[in-house]
């Protein structure tokens, strides 16, 4: 610490004894710099500031009908690409500064230096902006902040309106696109299904499904048959092998049952031709065998019971007119005919069940392939038609949105100070400059002194010397100064300190002049 407050004291009296250069150099370097700054140039500062009003009331009763956009971010983009060129262009039009420029080299120092000295400054929450700009013109200043505001305003609202003419243009092309394809995939479907008609699924049911019900309403009919044969067969043994002798004493006959010998059999066939039925179609082999040994031995029993029936008609000649009296026997007659016709019925009902069964079974192939075709066509066409009515959606919105936008304004600009024409300078600040003026002078002179200090080095102290030579100093011989060297170093003082004062009383007066009297030669 102590190495370095010595080797400061020597800098100290090194300076001390150049100590008129300092004068010598620092006041020409103040007098050029103070009339410099005085020769600059005015500036005047214009400025605006504007309040960008985003809420709208409008805005929460169209949520979800109109588009809704992030006006807030909107603003920010505009506020950021205010100063793009050819905005700046714009400005230098619109204040005829471009009057000024003959040559695109003096254009484009011009547009450079319009961008350095426009301003805008703001709070991004609070929508609050400002625009500033400085010129030596008060007019051109006012007149640049007025463009800006301007174009500020309208890049807004044009903003808006080219975005929403855009998209209307852009949505109602892609509509005329998906109409014509939801058309042709409408004449698709169409043609498909008047050339499949009669294939086409039914009651939203598929092949497999219907196929099933089919053979579902197949077995129900077969089995609802089974029962009114058994039903009207056993009415029959009951007419021809029964004697009605209700209310009438002794009849001719016994009443037995009247059976053959294939009776068990034709059973037996019956139910093996059910089973068969409900696996196979009629063509299959075990089927058309199964009902040609049925009809035989149908034909047998027939044969069988017209035999006895003929060896017991002579003795039932003689008891028909009294038969036929029997109220009894009439209800049996009158529900075997009921029997045979429900019969008849039953086995219509049976063939044409088969038949939708048989016709189902042989498509086996071209039904589901039809069907897949069909779910193809119908996912074609629904993709087209959500898509065309989601668009048509998604343009009356945005026309929505335009017209809100056009009754509303969603952006409305309020100018809380408008541009004027500043009456006063703002700059250049001839006080700082002046003052750094001043200070660079004594800097200057300070180092200059320095300088030469080191130029002509001296030994001030024994410690310098010994550690400079590298021997040791024995000792040193104080200086002694006379009365009048004495008073002329204080002389020297005193009149290295007024210089000094007279500087600072020179800068004094250029400060008073700066406040007291600006631009008095001008």
């Amino acid at each position: 610490m102590n190495d370095v407050f010595n080797q400061l004291m020597i800098y100290i009296r090194g300076i001390w004894r150049y100590r008129w250069y300092i004068h010598l150099l620092a006041w020409p370097i103040c007098i050029a710099g103070w009339y410099f700054v005085y020769s600059l140039p005015d500036e005047y500062r214009s400025s605006a500031r504007v309040y960008v009003d985003t809420q709208s009331i409008l805005r929460p009763l169209l949520k979800g009908l109109a588009v809704e956009t992030n006006v807030g971010h909107q603003v920010q983009m505009i506020t950021r690409t205010l100063l793009s060129r050819p905005n700046i262009e714009k400005v230098a039009l619109m204040a005829d500064m471009d009057l000024s420029a003959k040559t695109p080299g003096e254009m484009e120092s011009l547009l450079s230096s319009l961008e350095k000295r426009i301003k805008i400054t703001g709070v991004s929450r609070q929508n609050l902006y400002r625009l500033e700009f400085v010129d030596q013109d008060p007019q051109l200043a006012q007149q640049v902040v007025q463009s800006l505001l301007t174009i500020f305003v309208e890049s807004a609202l044009g903003g808006n309106r080219d975005d929403s003419n855009s998209a209307q243009k852009f949505l109602t092309k892609q509509i005329a696109e998906y109409e014509t394809k939801l058309t042709a995939a409408e004449e698709r479907l169409k043609e498909f299904k008047r050339a499949n008609i009669g294939l086409m699924p039914q009651d939203g049911k598929g092949y497999f499904e219907r196929l099933d019900e089919a053979i579902n309403r197949l077995s129900e009919a077969k089995l609802v048959l089974k029962e009114e044969m058994n039903q009207r067969d056993e009415l029959r043994r009951q007419q021809l092998g029964e004697e009605p002798t209700f209310g009438m004493g002794n009849n001719q006959f016994d009443q037995r049952e009247i059976s053959t010998s294939h009776d068990d059999r034709i059973k037996g066939l019956e139910e093996q031709l059910d089973e068969l039925t409900l696996l196979y179609t009629d063509e299959h082999p075990d089927v058309v065998s199964t009902k040609r040994l049925l009809s035989q031995l149908e034909k047998k029993r027939e044969s069988e019971i017209q035999e006895i029936m003929e060896s017991r008609s002579d003795t039932a000649i003689q008891g028909d007119s009294a038969l036929t009296q029997n109220p009894v026997y009439q209800r049996l007659r009158i529900a075997l005919g009921e029997g045979d016709a429900k019969v008849v019925a039953l086995k219509v009902r049976v063939e044409e069940y088969q038949k939708q069964k048989d016709e189902l079974q042989r498509l086996v192939d071209t039904v589901p392939q039809i069907e897949a075709e069909l779910k193809r066509l119908n996912r074609d066409y629904d993709v087209h038609k959500r898509n065309y009515e989601t668009l048509v959606a998604r343009k009356e919105s945005a026309i929505i949105s335009e017209d809100a936008e056009r009754s509303s304004d969603e952006l409305r600009f309020k100018i809380v100070d408008p541009p004027r024409v500043p009456l006063s300078p703002t700059g250049p600040n001839r006080l700082m400059f002046g003052t750094a003026v001043l200070f660079g002078g004594l800097v200057m002179g300070i180092v200059f002194a320095l300088f030469l200090s080191q130029l002509k080095p001296t030994f001030d102290n024994r410690k310098t010397i010994r550690d400079v030579i590298g021997l040791p100093v024995l000792g040193g011989v104080s200086m002694v100064w006379s009365e009048r060297q004495r008073l002329k170093n204080k002389l020297e003082a005193i009149s290295f300190g007024l210089v000094f004062m007279g500087l600072l009383v020179v800068y004094g007066g250029y400060l008073a002049f700066q406040v007291y009297a600006p631009g008095i030669f001008d």
